[in-house]
């Protein structure tokens, strides 16, 4: 017998890798590997500066997802007037990691790469605001919003704790960053709970180098020990997500609460884990009124 959470889990899914790739206006690069770029886009409508919307894809931290599966919500977002930059990074590689528990673990490529995910993204956060005057002049460096979906939440809610990371930590800031705010879109932020539930496969475990350097490597990694940030956070989830259970932010949410910090939380009804960052949803248009609420 057919699971009607699957079933629309694979509905939506098909949706969101339906849309054609997107072409940027521009793309720069923050380092010398290929995956060390940003693509850039223009506002579609308004004029003068506009809030800058930083993206960072989701995909399990897997190679086989970049940041072309994105495209489709960027161009959303820049023809709601954002100018957008879509931020590649370095991701797992192509042999399957053993030993991690769950179904069908065995056929998937490795998690990320550590330190080298973690590594770029703080590189491409760092470079951005030399690299938007040249590539991105409608950018307003002064209201950037940073945005994920699901892995790439995760990473932005690392991104926007740097400054919270252990004293030892290579890229730690002294200060928070410079942001408006961060909307984490179906995030892995809570790295227990999601090995718990077997989220990805075992992704998150993975990412951390496996089993014998998850709590070691978690205090540099996981958003649910980055806390309080005091940097505007919304998370966004649908309670139908049988990808990244909705229990994982709920888990992120009731942290930030016990250090201080109040995270914004909106579950959606009957939405699973695509429509997010698919054009076509109207979960869409929830996402890109949260970001507008922080941007403008």
């Amino acid at each position: 017998m057919s699971d009607p959470a699957v079933e629309q889990d694979g509905a939506e899914a098909a949706s969101l890798f339906s849309h054609p790739t997107v072409a940027p206006e521009a793309t720069a690069a923050y380092g010398d590997h290929p995956d060390q770029v940003i693509d850039f886009y223009g506002p579609k409508v308004g004029s003068g500066p506009a809030p800058l919307v930083v993206v960072l894809h989701g995909g399990a931290w897997r190679a086989r997802y970049d940041r072309q599966h994105a495209t489709p919500f960027v161009d959303f977002l820049a023809r709601r007037g954002f100018a957008v930059a879509n931020v590649e990074y370095r991701r797992g590689g192509t042999l399957p990691h053993q030993g991690q528990r769950g179904p069908g673990v065995r056929s998937e490529p490795a998690a990320g790469r550590w330190p080298e995910t973690f590594d770029d993204v703080a590189d491409a956060m760092d470079a951005l605001p030399a690299l938007v005057k040249s590539a991105l002049p409608q950018a307003d460096p002064a209201r950037v919003v940073l945005t994920g979906h699901s892995a790439g939440g995760q990473l932005a809610l690392w991104a926007a704790a740097r400054h919270l990371l252990p004293v030892d930590a290579a890229r730690r800031l002294p200060e928070p960053p410079a942001l408006r705010g961060v909307v984490a879109l179906a995030p892995i932020a809570d790295f227990s709970v999601a090995r718990e539930l077997d989220v990805c496969s075992g992704a998150g475990t993975q990412l951390l180098g496996g089993a014998a350097t998850f709590e070691e490597r978690r205090r540099y990694a996981d958003p649910a020990l980055l806390l309080p940030t005091d940097i505007a956070t919304t998370v966004v989830h649908g309670r139908a997500d049988i990808v990244v259970p909705p229990l994982v932010s709920e888990s992120y949410v009731q942290a930030a609460a016990l250090a201080g910090e109040m995270v914004g939380l909106t579950l959606l009804d009957g939405v699973g884990h695509f429509p997010l960052i698919d054009p076509a949803a109207d979960a869409c248009a929830v996402v890109a009124e949260e970001i507008a609420q922080l941007g403008w």
